[in-house]
């Protein structure tokens, strides 16, 4: 058996192979499916509205072949008066439900594009850190905007289109046959020509239509660099390289777009030329069945009128095809991530949320169990991914209530890895990390959570107020709570300056704000909810040393019973912890406080001794 056969014979095959996986039970895209349901009146009202148009479309061909058939013929004006306002009246009946067609798919597709988002949204928000990274912030917004898009419109026109376009073209070739089975031939001659068009260009544009996505996504990824990265860009003078490089992604874009745009642009000329042969022929044989009477005028008018009518109900069946191929595609990047399942599960084991009593800090009544240690990491190691090596190797150290534990280390040593391990942004992939006694994993998240507080490498703000971003660490909290946690943040002295104080409304990110002013909010956002541990990670980088030593001295006061974690490239900044964990290479290679690491830790004096001579310091 030759190839081409083989290819035919799988092309056959291929649907009837998906119509059986996609009726078994377990089939994804019954994921999708199943946000439908809530509609199943309007999927049923919708094409059933659709059927009755094409019904009502089919008729006004044949109503016209009896306007000239008799009325015209015989010269009676009133029965063409008469069928006239009949067909008016189908018309106006046909109208009526193409928009009652219309109104349910455009409620069914909004609403399910809706409910996908939101489901997708919530499914984004319970990924742990390692999913996150997985799939990377421009494709999961790619899925839950353009990918949605294309599933949204491909469920508007299947209530529109699937079903009037495939009965107007089989009852559009009935009624023809019905005319005359003679002049019916013609289409049998035309129809394959047609079709033959049609799965050329199709066959050629389609996968075209992909490679245009891409180069978009392409574009969107640049000019998303672009323009979040421009500081660093005008810095290093780098604007000619970028604008060369968008440049050159825009002109294969272009390229792109053109080819599929001019093979595209080939479906109506060749489709509208077979139309107008098929039409001159049958006019030509037409008229030669007139003659001998075995056709009317009227009949030959009306088979006209079926002949565009199955022709163009061919052309809307070919871009359904490119429009559910592009569905289709998008459906399974969204099942994709519905199938992804979390890598930190969160067993619900409390009854009560943490932190109801906003009086004291944030511990769950369970963890209140006597325990010598607060935090205790075991034998920990930690791989971001299986292909990876370990960030983190056999990290064992444990810390009592109150104490303020300073990590330093080495660029990709593995301290930013520790802080993340306390909440379960991930999870560790050897060893225990425990919290009052418990392992972590053994905590409903949003109780474990609620014990901490988080302030980030790089400082996020959210749009909206001052007092809005800091009451992000607690959605109660009084102004008093706020100007207090400002305080002892230093970030009152300036927000006090601004015209509108507390009001002062923060642009995307905190671009109206400084670097400096930027970690000050998001530390207040922190100690404004009164954790149980506080987790600063490298979160003084931004500020000056003076304000760098106020900020410690305010926050060693105020959390006198809090345990505090700060991660640290400055020896100065974490110099008078109670204990100092050393990383190099992701291992500890010290742990004590300054006096004892100074004299036992290579590597920390190393640090001190590099650092005090950059500050001017022998």
């Amino acid at each position: 058996m030759n190839v081409k056969r083989l290819d035919i014979i799988k092309n056959i095959i291929r649907p009837l192979i998906y119509l059986h996986y996609f009726l078994k039970k377990e089939d994804p895209m019954k994921i999708l499916l199943s946000y439908l349901k809530p509609y199943t009146k309007l999927l049923i009202i919708g094409p059933l509205f659709k059927l009755i148009e094409a019904i009502l479309e089919l008729i006004l061909p044949y109503l016209m072949s009896k306007i000239i058939d008799i009325g015209v013929a015989n010269n009676d004006t009133g029965y063409v008066i008469r069928m006239g306002l009949l067909m008016l009246g189908i018309a106006f009946v046909g109208i009526i439900c193409a928009l009652i067609c219309q109104y349910s798919a455009s409620i069914v597709s909004q609403g399910t594009g809706t409910s996908i988002r939101n489901a997708l949204f919530e499914k984004i928000a319970i990924f742990s850190n390692t999913e996150l990274d997985k799939y990377g912030t421009a494709s999961l917004t790619n899925r839950i905007t353009n990918d949605v898009n294309q599933v949204q419109l491909a469920v508007a026109m299947l209530i529109r289109l699937v079903i009037r376009a495939p009965f107007l073209c089989i009852g559009g070739l009935v009624m023809a046959a019905l005319i005359d089975i003679h002049l019916f031939t013609i289409m049998i001659i035309v129809l394959p020509i047609f079709i033959f068009i049609l799965v050329i260009i199709m066959k050629k544009s389609v996968p075209l239509y992909g490679k245009v996505q891409r180069k978009l996504d392409n574009i969107s990824l640049i000019l998303r660099e672009n323009l979040s990265g421009v500081r660093v860009i005008r810095a290093f003078a780098r604007e000619d390289h970028e604008k060369n490089r968008f440049s050159l992604e825009n002109e294969e874009y272009a390229i792109n777009a053109m080819k599929v745009g001019k093979i595209s642009g080939l479906l109506n000329p060749l489709t509208n030329l077979i139309m107008n042969f098929a039409i001159g022929a049958i006019l030509w044989f037409g008229s030669i069945r007139v003659d001998i009477g075995r056709l009317t005028t009227g009949q030959v008018i009306a088979f006209i009128g079926y002949v565009a009518q199955i022709l163009a109900a061919l052309i809307v069946i070919s871009n359904l095809v490119v429009i559910f191929t592009k569905a289709f595609a998008s459906a399974n990047r969204i099942i994709e991530v519905f199938e992804t399942e979390t890598s930190i599960e969160s067993p619900v084991l409390l009854s009560e949320k943490a932190g109801s009593d906003h009086g004291t800090m944030n511990i769950p009544e369970e963890a209140t169990e006597n325990s010598e240690y607060i935090v205790e990491f075991t034998d920990v190691s930690l791989n971001y991914d299986e292909e990876s090596e370990a960030a983190i190797e056999h990290i064992t150290f444990q810390v009592r209530k109150g104490e303020t534990i300073g990590v330093i280390g080495g660029t990709g040593s593995g301290k930013s890895s520790i802080i993340n391990l306390i909440p379960r942004f991930y999870d560790v992939s050897k060893g225990s990390v425990k919290i009052y006694g418990k392992d972590v994993r053994k905590y409903d998240i949003q109780s474990l959570r609620a014990m901490t507080g988080v302030v980030p490498q790089k400082s996020v703000l959210f749009t909206g107020t001052i007092s809005e971003n800091i009451r992000w660490g607690k959605e109660d909290a009084t102004d008093e709570e706020i100007k207090n946690a400002a305080d002892i943040a230093m970030a009152s002295e300036f927000i006090e300056k601004l015209p509108d104080g507390y009001k002062t409304m923060i642009s995307r990110g905190g671009v109206n704000l400084s670097g400096g002013q930027r970690q000050r909010l998001t530390i207040a956002r922190a100690l404004v909810r009164k954790p149980a541990i506080l987790l600063l990670d490298d979160s003084f980088s931004a500020l000056d040393f003076v304000t760098d030593s106020r900020l410690r001295k305010g926050i060693k006061e105020y959390t006198k019973n809090m345990t505090t974690f700060i991660v640290s490239q400055r020896a100065s900044t974490i110099r008078n912890a109670d204990k100092i964990i050393v990383l190099d290479d992701g291992a500890i290679v010290g742990i004590g406080n300054h006096e004892k690491l100074i004299q036992d830790c290579e590597l920390y004096k190393e640090i001190c001794q590099s650092q005090m001579q950059e500050n001017g310091v022998n």
